[in-house]
């Protein structure tokens, strides 16, 4: 299976930060109501809620300070487009999919097996034992094997690591290791196994999803 590994220690601290106030926003952190675990069903598959220029204003205020180093190799207004087109192009939540990338990354400052120059910001084939880490070519190509894994764990019609089904040719170098195709179609089916063993693997990336949500006055559900 894929990606048999603990998420980074970031997810611990996440609920933690979730409710740390931030310098400024369209809504203020004092008219918000508490940050709880959402229970509910967000699918992998589909549009995305937050557009590029939301969710990097949301980042650069929200991201841990002042000792933070963002180690991305573009910026996080490029990044964050990249995102929404990439995620469009194959019909993922791509907003939801940068939301898992902090976690995976923590924030963006990397550490450990996986360095910013890898330009993979979603741990592919960081495995519990003997992890050997994917490396791209540049972001985009990162961000696009991990949508493209996103696709093959939610879509079952995504049946092959070919152009079709995939919109692009594929680059997700673990795409066959996907079986079935179409087990996770939600992100709460994340964790225990997939796409990481942590059981709060999904919880987290949901939880701070749903922070970037109120942060632009919208509710997760």
């Amino acid at each position: 299976m894929r990606l048999q590994r603990a998420a980074l220690p970031v997810v611990l601290a996440l609920a933690a930060l979730a409710g740390a106030c931030r310098s400024a926003g369209p809504k203020a952190p004092s008219t918000l109501p508490p940050v709880v675990i959402p229970s509910t069903t967000i699918p992998i598959m589909g549009a995305s809620r937050l557009s590029a220029k939301q969710l990097a204003a949301w980042f650069t205020l929200r991201q841990p300070r002042p000792s933070a180093v963002y180690s991305a190799t573009i910026p996080v207004e490029t990044l964050t487009t990249i995102f929404i087109e990439e995620g469009a192009a194959e019909g993922v939540t791509g907003d939801v999919a940068f939301v898992q990338s902090i976690v995976e990354t923590g924030w963006f400052r990397f550490g450990g097996t996986v360095a910013g120059w890898m330009n993979n910001l979603a741990g592919i084939g960081v495995t519990d034992t003997n992890p050997s880490p994917a490396v791209f070519p540049d972001v985009r190509t990162g961000v696009r094997a991990q949508i493209q894994h996103l696709r093959a764990y939610a879509d079952p019609r995504a049946y092959a690591c070919a152009v079709p089904p995939l919109a692009y040719p594929c680059v997700d170098p673990r795409f066959n290791l996907v079986s079935p195709k179409g087990a996770a179609p939600n992100w709460n089916d994340l964790g225990n196994g997939r796409w990481a063993t942590s059981s709060t693997y999904a919880a987290s990336i949901l939880l701070l999803y749903s922070e970037a949500l109120r942060y632009w006055g919208h509710i997760l559900r």
